[in-house]
C-alpha cells in the first residue's frame, strides 16, 4: 500500500468518524455526553483538515474549480 492510498483511506475513516460524532451529539441526552462528543468531533475535524492539507501539498487531493455559470445553472434547475 502506498502513502497516497493510505492517506486516502485515513481521510475516509475520519469522515466516517465525523458522521458518528455529529449524529451522536445531536442525539445526546446529557451535557456531559454532548461535550464529550463535541470534543471528539472538534479533534477529528482538526485531523481531517491537517491530513487534507498534507494530501493537497503532494497534489493527491486536487480541487476542481467550477465556473460560476455552471453553479447558477445547477441552482436554477434545483429551484424548479
Amino acid at each position: 500500500m502506498n502513502d497516497q492510498l493510505l492517506m486516502e483511506n485515513m481521510l475516509l475513516l475520519l469522515k466516517s468518524n465525523m458522521e458518528v460524532y455529529v449524529h451522536g451529539s445531536l442525539e445526546s441526552s446529557t451535557d456531559a455526553v454532548y461535550k464529550t462528543l463535541k470534543y471528539g468531533l472538534d479533534e477529528t475535524l482538526k485531523l481531517q483538515h491537517s491530513l487534507y492539507n498534507k494530501m493537497a501539498s503532494y497534489g493527491w487531493y486536487q480541487i476542481q474549480t467550477i465556473d460560476k455559470s455552471v453553479i447558477e445553472t445547477t441552482l436554477n434547475k434545483l429551484e424548479k
